[in-house]
């Protein structure tokens, strides 16, 4: 059995507006109905695999278990990561949680936000690494080229990949992101591949790799496992000695320094959607290049990308040419197609200017469902609270704002201080300041509120919380 490993981090900036810290791209069905992390996961998912092992940080492990559970797909293990610490400490923690249970075993280290959508030919390529990964190789898989991008690093072959049919080739060294002109002379030369950043290999493989590779990083990983944390049904890593562990890939740490390194080649189809013109190519473009979602039009236009995330909101196109245009909510991204890599410099430019939308999703996601400003003023904010059957708020308290809720879907059981009351649609209840109060949905479907805050700071910080289901700090 080979057990996949699931790194589920990181921000996703260059897919801003729909990808941003607090819910990046892999949780967004970017290209089909499932979210790219969902599809990772059931691309993993026959006879051949164990449950995955999902790495992930505090923010994210909700999110994680309840798109699994959507899914039908029943994790391993959710390792927390106190903070990022790149992919050589992630891959080193799987490693060494794996190997209390089969240190013999393969482990396939996979992110979770690319796109393969020829699920057949990667297990079979997968397939076609074991024996070698089982022989002692680290095995990596790389990709054919389709065209000359500098956006990914290469991995240079030292034998003739020939039709790149899925089997182990030796490698002789991993190149750097190239400029566009040593791009176009290693696509032409036949013997490069991209670096996809997927990994085969045995724990006891990788495990004497990290010993003779980075030794530096074996204490304070172990030190984490070992003193990590049962936690709701995840293991949050301890951060203490976490934090000492260098911030390092798994490229530079290992893969760089080591002698017994494979790659697998694979040609049926892949992109890291590193970019909306990624996404542009992966969402199949008519006859003259658009590509529109439910709510996008476009009249008389060529090689654009349209797409409305709100059904609210329309976006119409008329006479553009190499256009990508992203509305959402509360930010609209007109660019350039050939700017597609230079999203993220927006990004920090919002950040540098303190606006919330550089980071922050429309929709707040918690444990219990999720929320999202409707309207905010001065001294006021409404906001529309979704709960999920069973979910239940904190018992919380606040110094500087009272609330009103208004049921519009469901029944919401409410607590303010001594009373408990059934709130049902079309009525409401008034929390005062300082009062302790709790919300949950005692119904079988998701209730619905408005919510009405009023006073001198509205900001997600004034909570005192004295209880939480779910463990929250």
């Amino acid at each position: 059995m080979i057990t996949p490993v699931i790194l589920c981090g990181g921000s996703g900036t260059r897919l801003w507006p729909l990808s941003r810290k607090s819910y990046p791209k892999q949780f967004v069905p970017l290209v089909g109905e499932n979210t790219l992390f969902q599809a990772s996961a059931l691309r993993l998912c026959d006879d051949n695999f164990a449950p995955p092992l999902v790495l992930t940080n505090s923010d994210f492990r909700f999110i994680v278990a309840e798109q699994l559970t959507e899914i039908g797909v029943d994790p391993g293990a959710i390792l927390i990561e106190p903070e990022g610490r790149n992919t050589a400490p992630a891959i080193l923690a799987a490693a060494l949680w794996l190997e209390k249970g089969d240190p013999e075993g393969l482990m396939l280290v996979a992110p979770s936000d690319h796109v393969v959508p020829d699920t057949k030919a990667f297990r079979a390529a997968t397939l076609a690494g074991a024996e070698a990964a089982r022989a002692g190789q680290l095995v990596t898989f790389g990709i054919k080229p389709t065209h000359a991008e500098t956006g990914y690093g290469y991995l240079e072959l030292a034998e003739d990949p020939r039709d790149f049919a899925a089997q182990p080739l030796a490698l002789r060294r991993f190149v750097e992101k190239p400029n566009a002109e040593r791009a176009q002379e290693m696509v032409a030369a036949g013997k490069y591949l991209w670096n996809a950043g997927i990994f085969l290999f045995s724990v006891k493989t990788i495990l004497a790799a990290f010993r003779a590779h980075a030794p530096e990083l074996i204490a304070p990983v172990q030190a984490a496992v070992d003193q990590g944390a049962p936690d709701l049904g995840f293991l949050r890593l301890a951060p203490d000695p976490w934090a000492k562990a260098a911030d390092i890939s798994i490229d530079y740490a290992v893969m760089e320094k080591a002698d017994n390194l494979s790659v697998v080649p694979f040609a049926a189809g892949w992109s890291d959607l590193g970019g909306w013109d990624a996404v542009w190519r992966e969402s199949h473009p008519d006859a003259r290049g658009v590509v529109t979602s439910e709510h996008a039009t476009a009249l008389d236009c060529d090689d654009t990308l349209l797409r409305s995330e709100d059904a609210g909101m329309e976006v119409v196109g008329i006479g553009l040419k190499n256009i990508i245009a992203i509305a959402m909510p509360d930010a609209v991204l007109i660019a350039d197609s050939t700017r597609a890599q230079d999203v993220k410099l927006a990004v920090a430019a919002l950040k540098e200017k303190h606006a919330h939308q550089a980071t922050n999703f429309p929709k707040d996601h918690r444990p219990w469902g999720w929320f999202e400003s409707l309207v905010i003023g001065n001294r006021f904010q409404v906001k529309r609270i979704v709960v999920k059957p069973g979910g239940a708020l904190s018992l919380q308290s606040h110094h500087h704002r009272s609330e009103h809720w208004i049921v519009v879907e469901g029944t919401a059981k409410v607590t303010t201080d001594d009373v408990v009351r059934l709130v049902s649609e079309n009525q409401s209840v008034y929390i005062p300041l300082g009062a302790v109060h709790r919300m949950e949905n005692p119904g079988k479907v998701p209730m619905v509120l408005i919510e009405v805050q009023t006073g001198s700071y509205l900001g997600e910080d004034d909570i005192i919380r004295y209880e939480d289901v779910y463990a929250r700090n």
